[in-house]
């Protein structure tokens, strides 16, 4: 990660960084212990699987976090985000509490869908997240239709939406777009491309270089970012939220992203390499962020991210007490929330 403003210098010249304000520095630990929140929550997710005490498959998040917590941090408590299959970091990075979230995975009725939903079906509306779509692709025609409802309203919320470079390639992905273009509806795309559609590689599914330079054909701007640069995805989807506000509709967003996981609980890996995983793990978006911090920039002592490590297991650990202490849902709990009784 390079300073911002900070030009580049030959080997000779000693590269001498401005200090970092306060309030960034502040901003970027807040990302820095999301992202470990996501991470952390996942590991715990993946040992408890196998423990037995998760009832459902999983479909980890490990490897992706700077995407969900980047795209978060640049949003207003009020804008709407809509997950994926994969959703956990996504509700978590929105303002869904761990607490819920592992309920919700026990199949606790203190979850945050009451037990109903599962790990692909999470949300919580109260902070913006609408419940996760497993069907891949689904999620966008519903991320417009909540931009146009912002748009009537006058509200100014802006609506992410999240979706792998495999979803990319659903007919109602291209359809929400297009309409999204047409109408200048205030929602931000965002392909998650993590290179494998579960085993498939993208190469193999997709004909073009970048699912982003697909965005010229809907009349909307394309960005392609480094999805494991969580700074580098706040400043371009701060950019986009900002078009989106002014009333200057979509923008096609690409984040170039790894799952460092397989793609559910039941996958091994087999089509990927030891090489490439290694590769990978070497751009993992939490190193980056602690080196960048305490390395390259010297701006916070590594006692401070310790502490954040240890507030943050604690945090996670206190969400599995949670989740195990929670009762069960009753049978006739089945009768709830199955119809809409407002007004």
């Amino acid at each position: 990660m390079e300073a911002a403003g900070v030009p580049s210098r030959g080997r000779s010249e000693p590269l001498i960084l401005e200090p970092i304000p306060a309030e960034t520095v502040n901003r970027m630990l807040n990302m820095y212990t999301d992202m470990l929140v996501i991470r952390r929550f996942e590991e715990r997710c993946n040992a408890l699987f196998l423990q037995g005490k998760i009832p459902s498959t999983l479909h980890l998040y490990i490897g992706q976090e700077a995407v969900a917590v980047g795209v978060c941090a640049a949003l207003r408590p009020d804008d709407y985000v809509l997950g994926t299959h994969r959703p956990h970091g996504h509700a978590l990075a929105k303002g869904v509490t761990p607490r819920a979230i592992m309920a919700e995975l026990f199949a606790k009725s203190t979850g945050c869908c009451k037990a109903k939903g599962g790990s692909m079906h999470i949300g919580g509306m109260e902070v913006g997240m609408f419940p996760a779509i497993a069907i891949v692709g689904a999620n966008a025609p519903i991320a417009a239709g909540a931009a146009l409802s912002a748009k009537m309203r006058g509200s100014g919320q802006v609506v992410a939406c999240f979706f792998g470079e495999g979803g990319a390639n659903e007919g109602a992905v291209h359809e929400a777009m297009n309409m999204a273009a047409i109408w200048r509806l205030p929602v931000l795309f965002v392909c998650e491309n993590n290179l494998y559609g579960a085993s498939t590689p993208v190469t193999q599914i997709v004909a073009v270089e970048n699912i982003a330079d697909r965005a010229s054909a809907y009349g909307m701007p394309g960005v392609i970012v480094d999805g494991n640069d969580v700074l580098a995805v706040e400043r371009v989807t701060a950019r986009a939220v900002e078009r989106a506000r002014r009333g200057e509709g979509p923008t096609l967003i690409e984040c170039k992203t790894y799952r460092l996981c397989g793609h559910s609980r039941s996958d091994a890996c087999g089509y990927r390499t030891r090489e490439e995983e290694a590769e990978w793990r070497a751009k993992d978006p939490l190193l980056r962020l602690a080196n960048y911090l305490t390395l390259e920039t010297s701006t916070v002592p590594m006692e401070t991210l310790e502490q954040i490590e240890n507030d943050v297991t604690a945090y996670i650990e206190d969400a599995v007490a949670f989740a195990e202490e929670s009762p069960s849902p009753a049978p006739e709990d089945a009768l709830l929330h199955v119809f809409w009784e407002g007004e």
